[in-house]
């Protein structure tokens, strides 16, 4: 059997010492923003409103059945019906969910690519120009004094 060549060099790989991916508030917030951009342009309410089916602070899921969809409207939470209330109006054009949102689109289409393009562009920029003077030493004192596992 062969002899295996080795110079004496290197003989124990040694192995890469990685630290955890740390949480970034930066991106969270921006990607928060993305989501209601999105909620807000297709469903015709925020993230919040959506997700919790309230409107003003008040339960109202399904009860204007016209654009406004959340998403206990859509899965039938309580004593909504599944599937929601949004063609309650078809003289306004909302038989279905697939018309309802395709109604949304076109007239919210806009600020949807703003959200969705200009938003993420505009927040690198924006960390680039505050990262030196005020990013660092707040992630320098978060480690510091709150948790190590978080930066902005």
């Amino acid at each position: 059997m062969a002899r295996k060549r080795t110079n004496g060099r290197f003989t124990k790989s040694t192995r890469r010492r990685r630290s955890k991916p740390k949480t970034n508030l930066g991106n969270l917030a921006v990607s928060a923003l993305v989501a209601n951009s999105i909620t807000q342009g297709m469903f015709n309410s925020n993230l919040v409103d959506f997700v919790t089916g309230r409107r003003d602070g008040v339960y109202r899921a399904g009860s204007d059945g016209a654009a406004r969809l959340t998403l206990p409207e859509l899965i039938g939470y309580g004593s909504i019906k599944a599937g929601g209330n949004y063609g309650a109006n078809p003289s306004a054009g909302y038989d279905g969910l697939v018309e309802t949102l395709t109604t949304n689109f076109k007239s919210n289409w806009g600020s949807i690519a703003v959200g969705v393009i200009v938003l993420p562009i505009a927040a690198n920029a924006f960390m680039k120009i505050v990262r030196k003077p005020l990013i660092l030493p707040a992630n320098r004192m978060i480690s510091k004094y709150i948790s190590k596992e978080v930066k902005i």
